[in-house]
C-alpha cells in the first residue's frame, strides 16, 4: 500500500485518485456516515472493491489502516493495491507501524519545470551519471520578473485552474492564514495561540534559507510575545508535521584537514510563498530588494532540489566551514556521489560562484 503524505493543497488525492479505479471519500457528506459506520463495524467490505482502491481522508476512520496491513499480510504478491491521503493537519497515532507493507511518500508542491518557468534544458540525473554531458552556455528567457511572481505565488497545483495572476497569488495566502489560525492547533488537538503561531512564521520567512540560531528566531518573536523557548520549540514542531518548514542538514565531508564545519541547519520552507504571505510580500516588492529576492529564490531551487531527491533516492544538504567556504546546497546520492551547488541571482554573480566551487575542488583534492 501507498501513503501519500505532504502539504496542504500540493495534489495528493487528485494524484491518487488518477490511479485508483475505486475512490472512498470520508469527506463525502452524502456518503460520510454510511462509509464511517462500515469502517467501525465491518472495514474489510470496502478491500471488495475494485482494486486500486483509494482511502481519501483515512484519517477519519483509523481502523483503515490495520484493515490495510493485514490484507498486505495476507498477499504479499501483490503491491499498489490501496492508496492512503488525507490531511497534513490531522496525525494519527495507529496502534501499528506500517513498516514493510505501507510505503509512504512525500509529496512536494511543484516544481518550476512543471509550472513553466523552467524550460528543462539542464538534466541533473545527466549531469550526475555521464561525464561527457555539457551545459555550457544552456540558459532560460525567463525575465526576472516573472520570477517575482513564480515564488510569491508557489508551485500550488490549484493555481493551475486560475486565469488571473491576482486569484493565483491568493491561494499561497489563504494557506498561510489557515496554517496559524487552525492547522497548527488541529495537527494534534492541542490548542495553540494563533498570534504566537503567525509571528514565528514572519521570524522564519526573515530568515528563509539561512542557518539562523534558532534561539534567533525565537527572540524576534519573544520581543512582541510573551511565550518561551519551549513553548515556540513546540510549535516549530507542529510546522515541521504540517510540512510548512524545514530544516536541511549540514554536510560533514571526511575531510582530513583541521577546518571546523559548521552544523548548523538551513531553514527553509516547502514552499517560499507561505513565507512571503507571512511578510506580506507581493511581486513588485522585490523590485528594490533583490537581496531578499537571493534567499527567496534559494529556498524556491532547495525545494525543487528535494523532489528530485525523492526520485533520486538522495540527501539534500548544505555546507559551510569556518574559512568561509559554503555550497549553498550538496546533492549525495546513496553511493556517495555527490554535487556541490551554488544559487545565485544574476549572470554577474556566475564567476563568483565558479570560484567559491572551485576552491572547493582543491580542498577536497588537498584534504582527502
Amino acid at each position: 500500500a501507498i501513503s501519500i503524505t505532504g502539504p496542504k493543497g500540493c495534489g495528493k488525492t487528485r494524484t491518487a485518485r488518477e490511479r485508483c479505479k475505486t475512490v472512498i471519500e470520508f469527506q463525502d457528506e452524502d456518503k460520510r456516515e454510511g462509509y464511517l459506520a462500515v469502517a467501525e463495524t465491518a472495514p474489510k467490505l470496502f478491500l471488495k472493491n475494485p482494486k486500486p482502491i483509494l482511502f481519501d481522508e483515512w484519517q477519519d476512520a483509523p481502523k483503515i489502516w490495520g484493515t490495510i496491513r493485514k490484507a498486505c499480510d495476507d498477499n504479499p504478491e501483490s503491491v499498489g493495491e490501496f492508496y492512503l491521503t488525507g490531511s497534513s493537519s490531522k496525525k494519527i497515532n495507529t496502534p501499528h507501524t506500517g513498516t514493510g507493507r505501507i510505503t509512504e511518500v512525500t509529496m512536494y508542491p511543484m516544481t518550476l519545470f512543471e509550472t513553466g518557468e523552467s524550460n528543462g534544458s539542464i538534466s541533473l540525473f545527466k549531469l550526475l551519471e555521464d561525464e561527457a554531458y555539457d551545459i555550457d552556455g544552456l540558459t532560460t528567457d525567463i525575465k526576472l520578473e516573472d520570477l517575482f511572481f513564480a515564488v510569491c505565488r508557489g508551485g500550488w497545483p490549484r493555481c493551475m485552474a486560475l486565469s488571473k495572476d491576482s486569484a493565483k497569488l491568493e491561494i499561497a495566502k489563504d494557506y498561510y492564514r489557515q496554517i496559524y489560525q487552525k492547522d497548527i492547533s488541529a495537527i494534534d488537538g492541542v490548542n495553540r495561540n494563533p498570534e504566537w503561531a503567525r509571528t514565528l512564521l514572519w521570524s522564519y520567512a526573515r530568515n528563509m534559507a539561512t542557518t539562523a540560531k534558532r534561539k534567533n528566531i525565537f527572540a524576534d518573536v519573544k520581543a512582541t510575545q510573551n511565550v518561551t523557548d519551549v513553548t515556540l520549540a513546540s510549535y516549530v514542531e507542529a510546522l515541521e508535521t504540517l510540512f510548512v518548514v524545514r530544516d536541511i542538514d549540514a554536510w560533514t565531508p571526511h575531510l582530513r584537514s583541521k577546518t571546523a564545519i559548521r552544523s548548523a541547519k538551513k531553514h527553509i520552507f516547502i514552499d517560499p510563498s507561505i513565507g512571503l504571505a507571512a511578510l506580506g510580500i507581493e511581486p513588485k516588492y522585490f523590485i528594490n530588494d533583490l537581496d531578499l529576492f537571493g534567499h527567496v529564490f534559494k529556498n524556491t531551487v532547495l525545494r525543487d532540489l528535494l523532489v528530485y531527491a525523492e526520485k533520486h533516492n538522495a540527501r539534500l544538504l548544505h555546507y559551510t566551514d569556518d574559512t568561509g567556504l559554503e555550497a549553498d546546497a550538496v546533492y549525495q546520492m546513496a553511493d556517495g556521489r555527490y554535487a556541490l551547488i551554488e544559487v545565485k541571482v544574476g549572470v554577474n554573480k556566475i564567476p563568483e560562484a565558479e570560484k567559491s566551487l572551485l576552491r572547493f575542488k582543491e580542498v577536497i583534492r588537498r584534504y582527502n
